[in-house]
């Protein structure tokens, strides 16, 4: 999009403002009933609160007269932030953020779209969804899914995989993707357990793109930006998430205590610096992101580009403090990584604390955990899976026996709450009378195969091997499998081959 465009889209804000507003609403059975009632189409803005491109959109789309009138008269607007809602989040992460979906007032999907939106695009999107109701062609059927198949990945799947994973690998600019640069955790973990056992391609294509990746580590404060666009390390997007800052350090940490580089150790200490100085409550709990923007919608490159004290001086951009369970077991996982490599108490400290706060603030009977202080639709499966294996990286570290015995609660409660009809492990407990039951994601049950894979082997028995097993039955369903990243799944299938005390 042009700046010129841009531009003016904001001045014609500035200077005229729609009387009236877009009245939003929470996503909820209730919306959808009411779309029904009166014969109006849902539309959902799925955005989240440190996204650049959602805070345009918010500032011009949706202030537009155009927009604003149709959506007034023909749709119940719902607006999501997405991490605050992770069966949403999982069933459209493919079309953000911000993800605009249009359903009719049926609850039947009619359109998906992924990014910005300008308000000529969206006011023409609105009237031809009036006009002709019929879904789009972003909407398709469900895949029919055959779990008939042993709960592993066949020898030829595998190495299909295989060759994919090292296919697509940019050997010009390290990474994989083309488009956008960040760092894949699963793929260079992959590519770092390749190395361990002699591959030395698999070791380039790792430690290179461990190299690429430090351009994107603030230089001021530390902590790592989302991704850069245009096909190289250069042009950042300067959201920080928790998801990345968790899983970057991890690996940074995993890849010092492998290779012994003090450059991977500098990194993991600046991404952890970055979190005690501004995602850590004064409790010990961690919260979830920080805006791209220091002003919403306002490009920050030339903020980013200063030091501390200029940065600070001007302000700081806003931090989300909602404090996930599922974000703080991340961090908890994390930092225990950090201590097993560095030997460093702080670290250790810094993960216990977190662990503490999330047990007396959001477990719940049986071992697992809110999201929230209060959810609308949950429990998620990923709050409990990433509290569990933040406990067992605690065991990991400490041998305590207190995390080992909470990790398997954690399983336990996960096997009781979500298990998916044929294979797999759906992403909320699904409720009787929903619009939209819960489905497995991808991620989510392989990181739960690892799961029960490491969880049967520090607790030297069988008892997790059927959680294991029904994970792996959904990856191992061929079109499941092959959903690029491919990494995932082949993580997942080691870590469940690997051979374990007690099995």
């Amino acid at each position: 999009m042009r700046l010129s465009y841009l531009s003016a889209a904001f001045l014609a804000c500035a200077l005229a403002a729609p009387a009236a507003s877009i009245s939003w609403q929470p996503w909820s059975d209730a919306a959808l009933e009411q779309a029904r009632r009166e014969n109006k189409f849902v539309l959902l803005d799925l955005e989240a609160v440190w996204c650049h491109w959602c805070h345009v959109m918010d500032e011009t789309t949706y202030r537009d007269p155009a927009v604003v009138a149709l959506v007034r008269s023909k749709y119940i607007a719902v607006r999501v932030d997405q991490d605050s809602r992770p069966d949403i989040s999982n069933r459209y992460e493919d079309y953000g953020w911000p993800a605009t979906v249009v359903f009719g007032p049926k609850g039947e999907e009619i359109v998906k779209r992924q990014g910005y939106l300008e308000p000529r695009q969206m006011a023409n999107l609105l009237r031809a969804i009036v006009k002709d109701p019929s879904p789009g062609p972003s909407v398709q059927p469900e895949r029919t899914l055959a779990f008939g198949g042993p709960p592993q990945l066949t020898p030829e799947l595998r190495e299909g995989l295989k060759s994919r994973f090292f296919a697509s690998y940019d050997s010009q600019h390290g990474g994989w993707g083309t488009d956008q640069k960040y760092l894949d955790w699963n793929c260079v973990e992959y590519a770092m357990l390749l190395a361990r056992a002699g591959d030395a391609k698999a070791e380039h294509m790792a430690r290179e793109t461990l190299r690429q990746e430090k351009k994107l580590i603030d230089p001021a404060w530390g902590g790592v930006y989302q991704y850069s666009v245009g096909g190289d390390w250069d042009q950042p997007h300067f959201e920080k998430i928790m998801a990345f800052q968790a899983e970057d350090l991890r690996i940074y940490a995993m890849a010092y205590r492998q290779w012994k580089d003090p450059a991977y150790r500098d990194s993991a200490l600046a991404i952890a610096k970055y979190l005690r100085d501004f995602l850590t409550s004064p409790e010990g709990a961690f919260y979830t992101s920080q805006n791209a923007d220091l002003i919403d919608g306002k490009h920050s490159a030339e903020y980013f580009a200063l030091n501390d004290a200029a940065r600070r001086k001007q302000g700081i951009p806003r931090i989300d403090q909602h404090r996930y369970a599922r974000e703080n077991g991340w961090a908890i996982r994390a930092f225990a990584t950090l201590y097993t490599a560095t030997g460093d108490r702080q670290h250790l400290d810094a993960a216990v604390r977190s662990a503490n706060w999330a047990i007396a603030n959001r477990a719940s009977a049986g071992g697992g955990f809110r999201h929230d202080e209060k959810d609308p639709a949950g429990p998620y499966l990923g709050d409990t899976l990433a509290m569990g294996r933040g406990f067992l990286a605690l065991y990991d570290a400490t041998r305590d026996r207190q995390w080992l015995e909470r990790a398997e609660a954690a399983a336990r409660f996960i096997d009781a709450n979500f298990r998916g009809v044929q294979a797999g492990y759906v992403t909320a407990k699904e409720r009787a009378g929903s619009a939209y039951p819960p489905q497995p994601e991808r991620e989510e049950n392989a990181m739960l195969a690892r799961f029960a894979a490491e969880l049967s082997r520090s607790a030297g028995n069988r008892a997790y091997k059927e959680i294991e097993d029904l994970a792996m039955r959904y990856l191992a369903e061929p079109s499941v499998a092959r959903m690029a990243p491919v990494a995932t799944v082949l993580l997942a299938d080691e870590e469940t081959r690997a051979p374990a005390n007690g099995r």
